[in-house]
């Protein structure tokens, strides 16, 4: 039977499922992720843990849905924690520090500094969001800033930054695709949401350059072969936005409520943008 692997990394633990065509689920597996909180405010996740627990979970989930008899996987979707930020050697794909959680706060100071000098406009205009460093763009500076010889390294084009989507298309794809989707795009601070693009005014006001970053892609689409399980990787997409995709929230105006480490509320707002 034709089947879809679903990868869900979150916050506190990474998940697979299996579902047939009709949307059964066959099988799921489950891992924890380690919370490291190496100073008050400061949240990190090990990104080699998020990717290997997510490859365990795929296997065991595949695994177990063949208890149901013989499956052929024919696509993977990844849906993610969002504004985590990684930054990786594009040789090695090694990380260079432990991935930022979108929890972390410990870039409070600068976003305050950037308000008094009057970017939060700039950043409400072309993101629809406010300046806080709950989003990645201040934590990947924090990066470049902190972690020994990364700035120069990001210049000669030697380190790629994603959120975790990004990190697990890499590794799945063993190093061929770095790419991302507009709904975690849109969770950085760099992404201008009525032009689909990275915006280059933003990330001059951040100090972070521009071939650290993934292309951007539809949320549906092909973006690349998983090598190890032989299939296309067919959809990504953040997990707050998938969640309202698959609660059905179709029309303008449909909202829902997660209820997870956080408590998100996100509503569809039809064709007109509303910040």
């Amino acid at each position: 039977m034709d089947a879809l692997l679903a990868l869900d990394q979150g916050t506190s633990s990474s998940r697979a499922l299996v579902f047939d065509r009709s949307g059964r689920l066959l099988a799921s597996s489950q891992r924890e992720l380690t919370q490291h909180f190496p100073q008050p405010g400061w949240v990190e996740h090990d990104a080699e843990e998020i990717w290997t627990g997510q490859v365990e979970c795929a296997r065991e989930a595949l695994a177990k849905a063949g208890s149901h008899g013989q499956i052929r996987v024919a696509a993977i979707g990844i849906t993610n924690q969002r504004e985590t930020v990684v930054l990786w050697d594009r040789k090695t794909g090694q990380p260079l520090h432990r991935a930022l959680v979108w929890q972390d706060r410990r870039t409070a100071a600068l976003c305050e500094q950037m308000k008094r000098e009057g970017l939060e406009p700039l950043v409400r205009a072309r993101t629809g969001l406010l300046l806080d460093p709950y989003f990645s763009a201040t934590k990947l500076r924090w990066l470049l800033d902190n972690v020994a010889g990364a700035r120069e390294r990001a210049a000669r084009g030697e380190l790629a930054f994603g959120t975790v989507d990004s990190w697990l298309l890499w590794k799945l794809t063993d190093g061929k695709v770095h790419a991302t989707d507009a709904s975690n795009a849109s969770r950085t601070l760099l992404f201008d949401i009525h032009r689909g693009v990275w915006d280059d005014e933003l990330l001059a006001a951040f100090d972070i350059p521009k071939r650290l970053l993934p292309e951007v892609k539809p949320s549906a689409g092909i973006y690349g072969q998983a090598v190890e399980f032989g299939v296309p990787i067919s959809g990504i997409a953040g997990d707050q936005q998938a969640a309202l995709f698959g609660q059905a929230a179709l029309q303008p105006g449909q909202a829902k409520n997660t209820y997870g480490t956080g408590c998100f509320l996100l509503m569809h707002t039809g064709e007109q943008a509303r910040t």
